[in-house]
């Protein structure tokens, strides 16, 4: 599961088309819409920190998690600038552990479709429902089965930039919903023109959402809603991605 070694340093580069504001204030909104306004949240795959900043910025104690010691160096490297009082931890989301409990837990940016496994996705939400309050969120999107068949599919992206460039070549297995794309970077090394190739392979599986409703009972979470992402509208056949809320029910 282990990704974001060589990309981390330029992730936020290449990510720039991602309104990280409104993706927070949409978070905000859903955990108001449950009745948390403030609190100690956690974030399961935190990255380079950006919605966790954000989220700090609103008033929330935040936590992030994330196990690449590179994505957290820069995140830190965040920290250091804005003074945020955010603690962050190395931890596979598969088996993390926290000291105390919750009142909120997160993962957004697809987090939840590195899980490969059925079996080790139930592991995460029974983790996330013994670190919650009673009655706290555990809000999360999901790329969908449709955006991995329709719009990945076997595509090839690639974008070049002074800063660096990179290729993105996508596979995905429909059969096993497994999609894999296979990175290759090439960050500058100097200023005389030269640069460093880097590669990475990720890879991402589609869950039904019967699959995951499932899951969440199993674990004890009380399934609350899905969204079509960034509104309030359940999802449609053409959705790209969607937001499940679950609440703590039992421990």
């Amino acid at each position: 599961m282990e990704s974001y070694k060589s990309f981390a340093s330029v992730y936020d580069l290449f990510m720039d088309n991602i309104d990280y504001r409104a993706w927070s204030n949409y978070i905000i909104e859903l955990f108001g819409r449950y009745g948390i306004s403030e609190g100690l949240v956690l974030e399961l795959g935190c990255g380079t920190g950006a919605i966790t900043e954000l989220l700090a910025d609103k008033g929330y104690d935040m936590i992030g998690i994330d196990n690449s010691a590179e994505m957290l160096d820069v995140a830190m490297n965040k920290r250091a600038e804005s003074g945020k009082d955010i603690l962050y931890l190395l931890q596979d989301m598969r088996e993390f552990e926290l000291y105390g409990t919750v009142r909120g837990i997160i993962s957004v940016c697809d987090s939840m479709n590195y899980i490969l496994e059925a079996e080790e996705l139930l592991e995460v939400f029974r983790l996330a429902n013994n670190y919650l309050d009673p009655g706290g969120l555990f809000i999360f999107d999901l790329n969908t089965l449709y955006k991995y068949e329709e719009v990945l599919g076997e595509t090839v992206f690639a974008e070049n930039r002074e800063e660096g460039s990179f290729i993105w070549n996508n596979f995905y297995d429909q059969q096993e919903q497994l999609n894999e794309y296979d990175l290759t970077l090439f960050i500058p090394s100097n200023d005389k023109g030269m640069y460093q190739k880097y590669e990475e392979t990720h890879y991402q599986r589609g869950y039904d959402m019967g699959v995951i409703k499932e899951l969440l009972v199993k674990a004890g979470l009380e399934f609350k809603a899905v969204y079509d992402a960034f509104t309030f509208s359940e999802p449609r056949v053409d959705s790209e991605r969607i937001y499940i809320v679950a609440q703590e029910c039992q421990k």
